[in-house]
């Protein structure tokens, strides 16, 4: 017997446990439309937390498994499908789908300008280069950025702008990563446009009001400011913590530290990658390389070809070294290692090294190429594969030497880095030309660290139109009735009509995983409502709870939708969670709106774990460890759990 469980996975466990809670709970509900929408939620639940699929393959899945219930209605049991069939993609035209979309095109836009850099540039000015002032500073500028625009957003356009003050003041990256991740998130409560969760409430509130009570009267929408003084009072929370305790919870002084410029220093001390250059080598008619291709000499030498030339012209950068090329005499090798691995190499090959850079003396010149940091972002289409995988060489002109994974570093000195699947967070060390660099700038599958580098520059000669069409878009929200889809998508158009973007960079701007995740959970949420599961599981949770005060019940919502956001999407948390609050507060008699926000809200409480895109985002540079964010992130979930609260009741 004990050898069966150890051959189970802990996922076939976790699917044996969730079918027997689904058989169980298809035995107490009150009705066979419940028990099969509570099935659904449990399959959801279970594919986002065990991560069977990837969270929108999952999504969509269970959409089309529901539009599939109103052909296969008279075998389930069912009257009619759970969600009608021309309701099943109005997720796809909701205005919180497209309001997202729009948000990320206009901080795509705002980006694109260089405003990132002038505001890196003015923390710098005034904050001189002590934690307790360049804290507050960058927290309480991604803290407000993120206010307009998505949090992760925020947090990717400011870990190179946090980087590079780092390298400037000798401030450890370790220190300054992890406060500002945090406020990312908790700006995100600023206001209804933060964060995808409040982006999406007031439609799903809209919703409610189909299926409430008749006698009740309709829930009211949130306008763009009405949450900005919990979030205000969150992130000051947040910063006051890191400014006071910062020094007790936060990770100790590690090899992260920047002196100045010296980057050699840097990737010597977090890589392990001491005294690396650049050699110039020529293979002899003798050499025992000849007959090889690049990637055994690589594998069995330990070592890295970062050009080519065999006479007929470099071969150098994206498009340059294919894996499969073959060495023949005459070659001439671009090589990078350290100077001993270089000198034995070249020995026991019999080749001949040349005193200076000749070949490739003007591409691999400072000014054209160098050693840079680039970090896997959640929902990189890269998470899952290999260098080698997706040719990341030839692909993208990055030679891959070592990745950073929570504080493990995997080189090219070791072997096997080329071999191990992308996770979100890693970071990766690579050589490459600062040409195919900048055009990795675009590239969503990346987000550069490095940024001081001979590049192209940016369009500051688009800042006026960015931030008119920025102002504009805020009036319009603010200052009429116009839909909040409507108004964003002005400042989103305005930012292609003007040419901020291109059509492209816009299209390129939006994580349409994200679209796809929400669009396709917006009909689970209809059918929970609609069914009326919502209401039986807020009963049976009253219940449970018994005769207590409104503001345990509000806490102990808070509190489930915490746990939720820890093991799947905050999105997905509250799609689930917000029929539940509404049919909970009109149980205990409170303001089912203000209920539902608390969800939405408490969706954003996503510290403890580095399982938030913003806190996977910058593991790896800053070189934490999941017990670091155990550290600083519990406390910090225990701090929002008591001032949201508090806040909730006191705004409203």
């Amino acid at each position: 017997m004990s050898n069966t469980f150890r051959a189970l996975s802990r996922q076939d466990l976790a699917a044996a446990f969730f079918a027997i809670v689904g058989i169980y709970l298809a035995s107490v509900v009150p009705s066979t439309e419940i028990a099969w929408v509570s099935a659904f939620l449990l399959l959801t639940i279970f594919l986002f937390a065990f991560e069977v699929v990837s969270v929108d393959v999952a999504a969509i899945t269970v959409m089309v498994l529901l539009g599939l219930t109103s052909f296969l209605a008279p075998w389930m049991g069912l009257e009619q499908g759970l969600v009608p069939v021309e309701r099943l993609f109005d997720g796809f035209s909701s205005n919180a789908v497209i309001s997202i979309i729009a948000v990320m095109i206009v901080g795509a836009g705002l980006d694109k300008t260089g405003i990132m850099s002038q505001v890196a540039g003015f923390i710098m000015r005034i904050g001189g280069s002590t934690e307790t002032r360049i804290i507050p500073l960058i927290s309480g500028t991604v803290g407000t950025i993120s206010s307009f625009m998505q949090n992760v957003g925020a947090a990717a356009l400011f870990l190179p702008v946090v980087s590079r003050i780092s390298a400037r003041t000798g401030l450890p990256l370790s220190r300054l990563l992890m406060p500002m991740g945090f406020c990312a998130i908790l700006g995100g409560t600023i206001t209804m446009v933060g964060s995808s969760p409040l982006i999406l409430l007031n439609d799903l509130i809209l919703t409610s009001n189909q299926a409430l009570p008749d006698g009740v009267a309709s829930m009211k929408t949130f306008e763009l400011f009405d949450v900005t003084p919990i979030g205000v009072a969150l992130l000051a929370t947040g910063i006051i913590y890191f400014v006071l305790a910062g020094r007790f919870v936060l990770p100790a002084i590690r090899s992260d530290k920047l002196e100045g410029s010296d980057t050699s220093q840097y990737f010597a001390e977090t890589y392990g990658l001491s005294d690396f250059e650049l050699g110039e080598f020529r293979v002899p008619q003798k050499s025992h390389l000849i007959g090889m291709n690049v990637d055994e000499l690589e594998r069995t030498w330990k070592v890295r070809i970062v050009g080519v030339e065999k006479g007929d012209g470099l071969r150098f950068g994206a498009d340059g070294i294919d894996r499969t090329l073959g060495i023949a005499a005459g070659t001439t090798l671009g090589m990078l290692g350290n100077a001993d691995s270089l000198l034995d190499f070249a020995n026991a090959n019999q080749l001949t090294r040349k005193r200076e850079l000749e070949l490739f003396a003007e591409a691999m010149a400072h000014t054209k190429a160098g050693i840079a940091e680039i970090v896997i972002p959640p929902g990189s289409s890269l998470i899952g594969k290999t260098a080698r995988d997706v040719w990341l060489r030839k692909t993208y002109g990055l030679s891959l030497l070592a990745i950073n994974r929570g504080g493990d570093q995997i080189t090219y000195k070791t072997g096997g880095v080329r071999n191990l699947p992308f996770a979100a967070g890693d970071a990766l060390v690579v050589h490459t030309t600062w040409a195919d660099l900048a055009r990795l700038e675009q590239n969503r599958d990346f987000v550069i660290v490095t940024t001081e580098y001979p590049h192209e520059e940016l369009r500051p000669h688009k800042v006026p139109a960015a931030l008119f069409l920025f102002v504009l878009t805020l009036g319009l929200i603010l200052l009429t009735d116009l839909r909040l889809s409507i108004a964003l998508l002005t400042g989103a158009v305005g930012m292609v009509l003007t040419r901020v973007l291109s059509i492209e960079e816009a299209y390129n701007a939006v994580s349409w995983k994200t679209v796809f995740l929400l669009a396709s959970l917006i009909p689970l949420g209809f059918a929970v409502e609609s069914s009326g599961t919502a209401a039986w599981i807020a009963q049976e949770t009253l219940t449970a709870l018994g005769d207590v005060p409104i503001w345990m019940v509000q806490a102990a919502l808070a509190v489930l939708a915490t746990a939720f956001t820890l093991v799947m999407s905050n999105v997905g948390a509250t799609v689930l969670l917000v029929p539940l609050a509404v049919n909970m507060a009109l149980g205990v008699g409170a303001n089912p709106a203000v209920f539902a926000l608390t969800v939405a809200i408490a969706t954003s409480n996503s510290f403890f774990l580095p399982t938030h895109q913003v806190n996977a985002l910058i593991m790896g540079p800053g070189g934490y460890r999941v017990a670091d964010f155990m550290r600083a992130g519990g406390i910090m979930t225990v701090l929002f759990l008591v001032v949201s609260l508090f806040m909730l009741n006191q705004v409203f």
